[in-house]
């Protein structure tokens, strides 16, 4: 049985940064940072493996985009995506799947999740406006607004969509006992 359930993750795992990799390129253009489904893959992703794996799964949809595949928004890839101005919501990413995987496995209620999921989003918030800051040397108040206020409600429905998905897929999982 423990063999099972560490084929089940290293799967899960890589098939998560498979469906990040389908999904990430797909975004709608706002502005200098666009909207994209990556995030939403991210939520589920800390549902299913918790926040080591979720970590893993998004280091390796980093490190396929980094070597110049295009799985980043807007169908690109390489090193200087990860460097230039809106890299650092990428390397976020990675804060998100552990902080909120940390949650998700400590709360048992859908509102501490949902509040949980949108703190840890906040991090990546934080850490991708300060990385946009240093290599725009724009202003602070610029920067959160074409940065995050635009984004805020995709991410709240993105959030509540895969808490509410998440938890079920979460479920069905334990009751077959794979996690």
């Amino acid at each position: 049985m423990e063999n099972q359930k560490q084929i089940y993750k290293l799967t899960v795992c890589s098939l998560m940064a498979a469906v990040m990799c389908v999904l990430g390129p797909l975004s709608i253009p706002v502005g200098p940072v666009p909207v994209s489904l990556t995030s939403f893959v991210i939520y589920l992703t800390v549902f299913l493996l918790g926040p080591k794996l979720s970590v893993v799964s998004c280091l390796v949809y980093l490190a396929i985009g980094a070597v110049g595949f295009p799985v980043f928004s807007g169908f690109q890839g390489g090193l200087q995506k990860l460097a230039g101005p809106t890299g650092g919501y990428l390397i976020g990413f990675v804060l998100t799947a552990f902080t909120g995987g940390i949650i998700i496995e400590k709360s048992n209620n859908s509102f501490t999740k949902i509040t949980g999921l949108f703190a840890a989003t906040l991090i990546t918030y934080l850490f991708g406006t300060l990385w946009f800051i240093f290599q725009t040397k724009c202003t602070f108040g610029y920067a959160i607004t074409v940065c995050v206020l635009p984004f805020v409600l995709f991410d709240v429905i993105k959030i509540i969509i895969a808490t509410l998905l998440g938890q079920s897929l979460r479920s069905a999982l334990q009751k077959s006992g794979l996690i």
